[in-house]
């Protein structure tokens, strides 16, 4: 194989050193705000506008992954709610909403569009007529289980442009900042 034929030299850097030295647009909307209020510290915006930002292109691409299987990022939501609740999977409505963190209409929606299309079945419960139970199809059954697989795989990557240390490291951080928001 001679040079001209030869693959081009593999970067080596970590993903995360590559661009620590790239000016993003937080940085960019802080030296205008520091411009034009210097008498305000627009520093949080450097932790909680770029989490927004990410947060909106994980999103993104995360529902890409629901796409390929059919799904949207709620009607996977509540497929993977019932599949965490082990066989027979199923739980009942007002649990499905608390592990969904949906309300219940919004929970109604999302059950109707999944049932029509064989994914999910409701069911009354012995106890009382009026409460519902959601259970998975067997089809509903296979979509997540690809989907979830899929979901996996898509997070993994997202994470490998981190680095591993990087990753820990955020994983901790914002489970501490989360637990410290939820006790708020």
């Amino acid at each position: 194989m001679d040079a001209a034929s030869s693959p081009a030299p593999r970067d080596r850097t970590d993903p995360a050193e590559r661009v620590a030295d790239t000016p993003d647009r937080v940085a960019e909307i802080q030296a205008e705000w520091l411009r034009e209020r210097p008498d305000l510290d627009p520093s949080p915006q450097g932790v909680i506008g770029r989490l927004h930002r990410v947060a909106l292109a994980l999103t993104e691409r995360l529902t890409e992954t629901y796409r390929e299987f059919g799904l949207t990022e709620g009607e996977f939501d509540v497929l993977a709610a019932l599949r965490r609740a082990g066989a027979p999977y199923e739980r009942a409505a007002g649990e499905l909403a608390d592990h969904t963190m949906i309300t219940t209409g919004g929970l109604t929606k999302r059950i109707d569009r999944l049932e029509a299309r064989g994914f999910v079945e409701r069911r009354a419960e012995a106890s009382d007529a009026r409460r519902r139970t959601i259970r998975l199809t067997a089809a509903g059954l296979e979509v997540i289980d690809r989907a979830f697989t899929a979901h996996l795989a898509n997070e993994h990557a997202l994470l490998d442009d981190l680095g591993r240390d990087d990753a820990e490291a955020l994983r901790g951080i914002l489970a501490r900042w989360l637990r410290a928001l939820d006790a708020g």
